[in-house]
């Protein structure tokens, strides 16, 4: 079963998370096979965006999605990895072209230089004019040179955005997606964690915190190997046996990720309205009906010429449905 452990280092401002991801995550690759699936270093991106986008959204209070989107230039257009409040989670790539085994992030996403991270909150429930928190950061570091690891974009992206520092060690496969995020929390004003010695303004700045280096030391000295194969207890305890680690109740619902996509044949429909009436009678005259498929799940919405007809007739109109969902 898929999990999410969070952790505190008592007395130090500095938090922990670590998620695996393992039926649920199979779950998701298994919707694709029909379609093909995913080459292996795109499942493996997808796989650490997915378990990235889990731990960030299990760090914040926010009623509402976070978006993980990877955009660039190469064979890989677009991935991107959607968490609920709940932690359920869904994700997809859009690859056009060759992906080799072993080709590295910039070569898929960056290799023209143009790729960029995007993260988005997006609310429950927005107020009218209320817009998307949205934060870009590009797939380079600041001297032009590509970031060669998922792990180094995301901590770019918190140091830009964010101002946190944070330390990420991702890995995935065919079966595990899982993370392990570290990540300095503001020293002053946090009275549960307060010292017995006064902390410096100092501390409290980028890169400052020796707490904060010493544990993220020790957190990226975990493989890949063994971040993908260990269980968790094992994982915290080889990392950080000789600090005061201490565990956090979740709530059973957060407690286990689960793979669920948000689609629906009334959101489908409020698309195809969306398209207007002529570009569905054109779809029908071409076709005989209108398929749609949810690239994240791979459920398929079908509308036939009386289906799609009832998309653009009031309530007292509608005729009987004749609706087939595979």
């Amino acid at each position: 079963m898929s999990e999410l452990h969070k952790f505190l280092f008592d007395g130090l401002p500095v938090r922990g998370a670590l998620v695996r991801l393992t039926d649920d995550w199979q779950a998701l690759l298994q919707r694709r096979a029909s379609a093909g699936g995913y080459p292996p270093p795109v499942t493996e991106l997808l796989g650490e965006m997915t378990a990235a986008a889990v731990l960030l959204h299990s760090n914040i209070k926010f009623a509402g999605a976070l978006v993980l989107q990877i955009l660039g230039d190469g064979p890989v257009k677009v991935a991107v990895a959607e968490v609920q409040p709940d932690m359920a989670f869904r994700a997809t790539a859009t690859v056009r072209g060759e992906v080799a085994s072993g080709t590295p992030l910039w070569q898929m996403v960056n290799p023209l230089g143009q790729g960029r991270c995007v993260i988005t909150l997006d609310p429950r429930e927005r107020q009218p004019g209320q817009q998307p928190y949205q934060g870009v950061v590009p797939l380079h570091d600041a001297t032009g040179r590509p970031l060669p690891r998922l792990s180094d974009v995301i901590g770019h992206y918190m140091r830009q955005s964010e101002q946190l520092d944070t330390r990420l060690v991702l890995a995935a496969d065919e079966t595990v997606a899982a993370g392990l995020l570290i990540q300095r929390m503001p020293a002053t004003g946090e009275a549960n964690l307060a010292r017995t010695s006064a902390v410096v303004h100092e501390e409290d700045a980028l890169d400052a915190n020796e707490d904060f280096h010493r544990i993220a030391t020790l957190a990226s000295s975990l493989t890949p190997e063994e971040l993908l194969r260990l269980d968790a207890d094992r994982i915290l305890h080889r990392l950080f046996w000789q600090e005061n680690l201490l565990r956090l109740a979740l709530p059973a619902s957060a407690a286990h990720p689960r793979f669920a996509c948000t689609c629906s044949r009334e959101r489908v429909a409020a698309m195809l309205r969306g398209l207007g009436i002529a570009e569905i009678e054109s779809i029908l005259a071409e076709r005989g009906e209108v398929d749609v498929g949810c690239d994240f799940c791979g459920q398929h919405y079908r509308f036939d010429p009386v289906d799609a007809a009832r998309l653009f007739l009031t309530q007292e109109q509608q005729p009987p449905s004749s609706v087939r969902i595979q």
